[in-house]
């Protein structure tokens, strides 16, 4: 195993591991520990090339930071990505070795990094990890303590968020308001079954005709292309899948009134943002309103309560709704506004480390 460490301006720390017997990459990045240790999911995924791979770590550790400032937790910013190799889908590829020596490679940092689950990663993928460091999250919760899967409270904090903006823009409950929910992962599917009860009707796509049809049986979905989801009329659009998903031409091309997902880095650019703003679509900053998950996995890590998740879950809209009105009252971009209030609350742990 090979590994070495990079700074980069906008980052304090990269590490880049290689497992020679495996094959197996993988590249931790740390953006910022101004409030505490970095934290933030493992995603797992079959990467291009190795600058991709890196372009998706920076980016998801930057909305960590993002995400834990806003969420009050007394950590900072960061993200690890596995890169699986070509033999990953053999029958004779070890999973668990590999999740092994992802945990050495977490524990090497002696703390400077908390990992959890993030896409292509699970629960039992999390318990090998534990396996070598203790640096870790998301593992099945005990009794009266936070922990397990941590997709039901991002999906949580998602619909509770849709609510509020749905009664700001529309003046209305969620009876018969149409959600376009892109992407039926874990956290996807968790939200369609919230958006269900609660009387919307489901626009669903994803690459897996499975798990579309799924949501077709148990929630009357109407299933729609991945191409087409955007050219779709609909209330909301919740992107839940991977991100980038609102580029130029894209938010051009949108029918939504609002748009209020789990996926993270759902602008392409900053430059969206106000592109939204422009067209009079009441945006949700994804680093907000998906903050359900290390909520979770911030309360199982520092031993709290399931309760006390529930509460911090429960108080994801009012701050979006503050930053609404801030946005209505300024004019300025939702995205824009969220960015300046994270990096005040950084800025402000920093001093404090320093003072």
């Amino acid at each position: 195993m090979v590994t070495h460490s990079s700074p980069l301006v906008t980052h304090e720390a990269v590490y880049n591991f290689h497992d020679d017997a495996s094959g197996v990459k993988a590249i931790i990045a740390v953006h910022s520990s101004a409030l505490g240790p970095a934290a933030g999911g493992c995603r797992v995924l079959r990467y291009a090339n190795d600058v991709d791979a890196m372009r998706d770590a920076l980016r998801l550790s930057e909305g960590m930071t993002y995400k834990n400032a806003l969420a009050g937790l007394p950590f900072g910013g960061g993200k690890s990505v596995i890169m699986l190799p070509e033999n990953a889908g053999r029958p004779d590829f070890d999973r668990a070795a590999m999740f092994e020596s992802f945990g050495r490679w977490v524990d090497s940092l002696s703390g400077a990094y908390v990992t959890a689950e993030d896409v292509g990663c699970s629960v039992q993928d999390i318990q090998m990890v534990s396996r070598e460091t203790g640096h870790v999250a998301g593992l099945p919760a005990q009794p009266g303590f936070a922990g397990g899967d941590p997709s039901p409270l991002t999906a949580k904090g998602v619909f509770l968020s849709i609510e509020a903006l749905v009664g700001h823009r529309l003046d209305s409950d969620l009876d018969g308001v149409v959600v376009g929910v892109q992407g039926l992962g874990h956290v996807g599917f968790a939200l369609c079954e919230l958006l269900y009860e609660a009387g919307a009707q489901l626009l669903v796509s994803d690459i897996n005709a499975q798990t579309t049809a799924v949501a077709a049986r148990l929630f009357g979905a109407t299933v729609v292309k991945p191409e087409k989801m955007l050219d779709s009329a609909m209330d909301v659009f919740a992107p839940c899948a991977l991100g980038a998903i609102l580029t130029e031409r894209t938010v051009a091309e949108l029918k939504a009134s609002i748009v209020c997902g789990a996926a993270n880095n759902q602008l392409a650019t900053a430059a969206q943002g106000q592109q939204l703003a422009d067209r009079q679509v009441l945006y949700a900053p994804d680093y907000l309103v998906n903050a359900g998950g290390i909520i979770n996995v911030a309360a199982e890590y520092l031993r709290e309560t399931h309760d006390s998740v529930e509460t911090r879950v429960a108080q994801i809209p009012t701050r979006l709704m503050k930053l609404v009105q801030r946005s209505e009252a300024e004019g300025t971009a939702m995205n824009v506004l969220a960015d300046r209030m994270a990096q005040d609350i950084v800025s402000a742990g920093r001093r404090s480390q320093v003072a």
